[in-house]
């Protein structure tokens, strides 16, 4: 049976509707999406942009079973109950007085950590918009807004997925991605961010996909970056408290170019005390040479977009709005974040001045040490400063970068900088997880299951600076900064740097770690045994005592760095008195330092005689075999000592060589079983296809001698 579906939409009075989203609702004023209740005599068709009579309803073709008597048509009672009923306007912008608005409200905080305190007042009577058919929405509060921004810990994340956004555009022909600061017109010395590239724009329909929370069509496309559709809220509103978007899309499949203006404000939204997300959004479609108004609903309602625009916006004429479009040539996106946030003590979050050419932040992530020793070493600068530079940060943000494609900030260009570059002695190791997950085997294929870990040392790492760490990179984004995952007590493991692309592991939303999972561990198990590893075979190579590989390796020795020589200190005054017992001229100094008595009764001796001279000698005799003696067994017992705790410390190492040895038995177990279980398989597979064959030769011999029994219609007999 076939029923012809129509899409159900709900239309809001004053040209306002409600936009359902993946996370909530979002009233957007003005929309361009197709709906069937309209309010004015001009509406825009969406196949090729130009005014038509009546709107075009798509229709849906879907094969169901229905109940008897659902077609059956409606009595008028029960019609009534459900009929749409038509929804209040959400603000009434013409009869609004910004001052009674700005009054329901408390002023808005200029720290990002305390922008999320949003009150609205009892007062404000604001209407909000009645579902149809009975049926409630989600609502998304502004508040969420905030609170969905503080995802980013850190400032120079957000700058990071704003540059993905421009990124992905390169398979829409992006060649360049800019970052600038420009002045705000209407706050005379504040400060604007400017995010702009060459891509290929975004259609009204994408605008709004863009601003609405959690569509993302990228997931869905190979070689791009964004998958989530959360990142322009949250990068955005983590920068700045208001955004501005211009776009500009081509032509496409017969359609006329168009141009739209979006803005997300944080601001606007609290100042007007509003209960729901509001986003002000206008479009143009070319018409020959010149730009026209794309109406949707009726031209008051454009023009009431525009002039919200223009209040909210950080211009103050709609001819200094319009002129942004100046910048954009035939396609581009062109996105502008002002009241940039503030910090506890006042000063802007981030800091355009310390250099012109960079954008840096301020705080704890800027560590003045750090900076005075990326100029001693140069080659550990970009570990040292990525916290706090964005240049620097931007440099590694990705392994690879398209050909053709420039990254600017502040008019100069970005360097692209490949970590594999700092390092001396590299080595490369092939990492595959031995247990890979049931549902890997459809959605992912062997070659994302690889991981190529390049180690080595830094090429600062013969002065002994501390730096170490994994540059780890999922799918050419890099989402572990130096990631640390051996934390030794002493001095191993200084200077070890990796870098790998890791694909199998999945990124957490605000793209500055991963999802801590089974997967996840695994690789930080093996990237610590692999640094050990590469540690203890060449950290002789950077001027640290060699580590002993087993426990015949007596060669082999601590460093003194590592582990000052207790031992050789405490022996010292022992060494002195063995070598006095094959010297007695140096016997009588450590006598007279340990035996001050004895001084007084010889120097009484010599005032009596000769008698007393020998009588002292003698006793010095006994004193000095009694001192031997003592000596002797104290030295005794510091060497059985010694040697007791170098038994010891090769038994622990005895220990720890058979562990190693059994955990290589276990591995090798494991690849034997796993290729124990691949070649059953296989013989079952093999087993299976026979039994299939000899199944189909006994199903066409059957059919064979069906059709050699012939029938008689005379008599029924069967002759074969």
């Amino acid at each position: 049976m076939e029923v012809k579906m129509i899409p159900e939409s709900t239309a809001v009075g004053d040209g306002m509707r409600t936009v359902s989203t993946n996370m909530g609702a979002i009233d957007v004023l003005d929309s361009n999406l197709s709906f069937d209740c309209y309010h004015g005599a001009d509406v825009m068709d969406q196949n090729n942009g130009r005014p038509s009579k009546k709107p075009k309803i798509e229709e849906q073709v879907v094969e169901y079973a229905l109940p008897v008597g659902f077609l059956d048509p409606i009595n008028p009672d029960e019609r009534s109950l459900v009929s749409v009923p038509q929804t209040q306007s959400i603000l009434e912008y013409q009869n609004t007085d910004d001052h009674n608005l700005k009054a329901i409200v408390s002023s808005m905080s200029k720290q990002f950590w305390k922008a999320g305190d949003y009150e609205v007042s009892v007062n404000n009577r604001e209407s909000v918009s009645h579902p149809a058919a009975g049926m409630d929405h989600v609502r998304v509060h502004p508040r969420f807004l905030h609170s969905n921004a503080t995802s980013h810990k850190w400032a120079l994340g957000a700058f990071a997925e704003l540059l993905d956004n421009s990124l992905d555009e390169v398979r829409t022909g992006a060649t360049y991605v800019n970052v600038d600061v420009l002045n705000n017109e209407k706050d005379i010395g504040s400060k604007m961010l400017l995010i702009e590239d060459n891509g290929g724009g975004m259609t009204p329909d994408k605008l709004r996909g863009c601003m609405s929370l959690g569509y993302s069509v990228k997931s869905k496309l190979a070689n791009t970056i964004g998958q989530y559709g959360n990142g322009f809220k949250t990068s955005t509103m983590r920068l700045g408290a208001d955004v501005l978007v211009f776009t500009r899309c081509p032509g496409q499949e017969g359609r006329s170019p168009t141009q739209s203006i979006g803005m997300l404000s944080y601001t606007f939204l609290m100042e007007t005390g509003k209960e729901d997300i509001v986003v002000p959004m206008i479009d143009f479609e070319k018409r020959g040479d010149d730009w026209g108004m794309m109406v949707r609903f009726t031209p008051e309602d454009w023009k009431r977009n525009m002039e919200t625009l223009v209040q909210w916006s950080p211009y103050t004429t709609e001819d200094a709005l319009l002129q942004q479009f100046d910048f954009i040539n035939t396609q581009g996106t062109r996105i502008i974040i002002y009241n940039i946030w503030e910090d506890e003590e006042g000063q802007l979050e981030l800091d355009f001045d310390t250099d012109l050419h960079d954008i840096q932040i301020r705080g704890v992530n800027r560590d003045p040490k750090k900076i005075e020793m990326a100029k001693q070493y140069p080659n550990s600068r970009h570990f040292l400063t990525y916290r706090h530079s964005l240049r620097n940060y931007a440099a590694i943000l990705y392994l690879r970068i398209p050909e053709g494609f420039r990254i600017i900030l502040r008019g100069e260009d970005v360097i692209h900088h490949n970590i594999v570059d700092d390092m001396m002695l590299t080595q490369m190791v092939t990492y595959k997880p031995t247990q890979p997950c049931p549902e890997w085997t459809t959605t992912r294929n062997d070659q994302n299951m690889v991981a190529v870990v390049t180690i080595g040392f830094v090429k600062d790492a013969k002065d002994h600076i501390d730096v170490q760490g994994f540059n780890v990179y999922h799918k050419n984004r890099l989402i572990k900064p130096f990631w640390r995952v051996w934390n030794a007590a002493g001095s191993d493991g200084r200077g070890v740097i990796g870098v790998l692309e890791a694909d199998f592991v999945e990124p957490a939303h605000d793209k500055q770690g991963f999802e801590r999972t089974t997967v996840l561990s695994r690789l930080e198990n093996r990237l610590v045994v692999i640094q050990k590893k590469y540690w203890s075979t060449n950290c002789q190579e950077i001027g640290y005592a060699k580590r002993c590989k087993s426990s015949s390796d007596t060669k082999c020795r601590p460093s003194m760095e590592d582990k000052p020589d207790v031992q050789s200190d405490e022996l010292r005054p022992i060494r002195k008195v063995e070598a006095s017992t094959s010297d007695e001229s140096e016997f009588p100094e450590i006598i007279t330092s340990r035996l001050p008595k004895i001084k007084c009764k010889e120097s009484k001796a010599a005032m009596n005689g000769d008698d007393t001279i020998a009588k002292l000698k003698e006793e010095n005799l006994q004193l000095k075999k009694r001192l031997e003696t003592s000596e002797g067994v104290m030295l005794n017992d510091l060497l059985l000592d010694l040697q007791s705790e170098k038994d010891k410390t090769i038994s622990l190492e005895n220990q720890i060589v058979k562990l190693q040895e059994k955990i290589q038995v276990l591995d090798q177990e494991q690849i034997n079983l796993i290729d124990i279980f691949s070649e059953e398989r296989n013989r079952r597979e093999a087993l299976e296809e026979t039994l299939r064959n000899k199944l189909k030769e006994a199903n066409d011999t059957i059919e064979e001698l069906h059709r050699n029994i012939k029938v008689p219609k005379s008599n029924g007999v069967i002759i074969c």
